[in-house]
């Protein structure tokens, strides 16, 4: 007959029943979770109702997630895990762009557009002008790069949130570097917005009294063989809550001025109307123990 575990023992053998995985990396991470776990639920004297609550919680997440939303994206990037991550991986590609959150909306592919084209066709607002180059780290171009972006209108809405207002696939592109490495597209100037509240994660913010704003931005993720894939932003220099992004994703590095520029003002897309301009190269790691030669 088995006997009665304490709480300290009960953590202790819950962390030895995965001795045995084959996996050594899955083992570590198993166990540590199991005594973390442990170890929050002794902290905070878990009572029964707050577990059943905790659960409730995580299966109505689950059941907010769909093909053009991720709930658990969200909540982890209001805890802080997501950029955690990031900031834990950045430290070991120093000479890279910053990389920062996903985000919960990239889950629809970006349509495929030339170079200088408007990703954002349905969108009323400032226009924007956005060129840059694909680097590695030694300054060299990366031709061929593929960029893909993805942004909210100037009201804050992406694609997703407004079906029948906005056609899928506005506000995104996948772009090809050419053979100097170079992109440039038109959009309009983002809007700062708020991340859902509809769900789990907007009751777990409304609790907490956070406020749930994030400041404008442009995503882009970043591809090329035999490089380490880049996930980041960059952020429009004036905009409200840039000392307050409801998931912690903004870094210096990646705030950017977006100049206004006059009619007339030359640029690569050859925007006759005034327009505002933001630059930004992106450099990428090479995937391998040293770089090409």
């Amino acid at each position: 007959m088995g006997k009665d575990l304490s709480a300290e023992r009960l953590a202790e053998a819950v962390v030895d029943s995965f001795n045995d995985t084959p996996d050594a990396r899955l083992k570590h991470i198993l166990q540590s979770l199991t005594a973390h776990l442990h170890a929050f639920i002794n902290d905070v004297g878990l009572t029964y109702q707050e577990w059943e609550a905790g659960i409730d919680f995580l299966t109505r997440t689950g059941k907010m997630c769909n093909d053009v939303r991720q709930e658990f994206i969200l909540l982890s990037d209001v805890l802080g895990a997501s950029m955690l991550v990031e900031t834990l991986n950045d430290a070991h590609t120093p000479e890279a762009t910053a990389s920062t959150v996903l985000g919960p909306f990239h889950m629809v592919d970006s349509p495929a557009r030339d170079l200088g084209a408007n990703v954002s066709p349905q969108s009323d607002g400032q226009p924007c002008v956005v060129h840059g180059r694909v680097l590695d780290a030694g300054g060299a171009p990366i031709a061929g790069a593929s960029v893909d972006v993805w942004q909210a209108n100037a009201d804050g809405f992406y694609d997703v949130q407004q079906p029948g207002i906005q056609d899928t696939g506005n506000g995104r592109g996948l772009l090809t570097t050419d053979a100097e490495g170079r992109f440039w597209f038109t959009s309009v100037v983002p809007s700062y917005y708020p991340i859902p509240t509809d769900g789990p994660v907007g009751q777990l913010l409304a609790a907490a009294r956070r406020h749930e704003f994030r400041p404008a931005h442009i995503h882009f993720i970043v591809t090329a063989p035999g490089y380490k894939e880049l996930t980041t932003h960059i952020f429009v220099n004036d905009s409200k809550y840039l000392d307050s992004d409801a998931v912690f994703a903004v870094k210096e590095s990646l705030v950017r001025d977006f100049v206004a520029r006059p009619a007339g003002t030359p640029n690569p897309c050859g925007v006759a109307a005034s327009f505002v301009e933001a630059e930004i190269d992106l450099i990428l790691h090479f995937e391998g123990d040293a770089s090409p030669a």
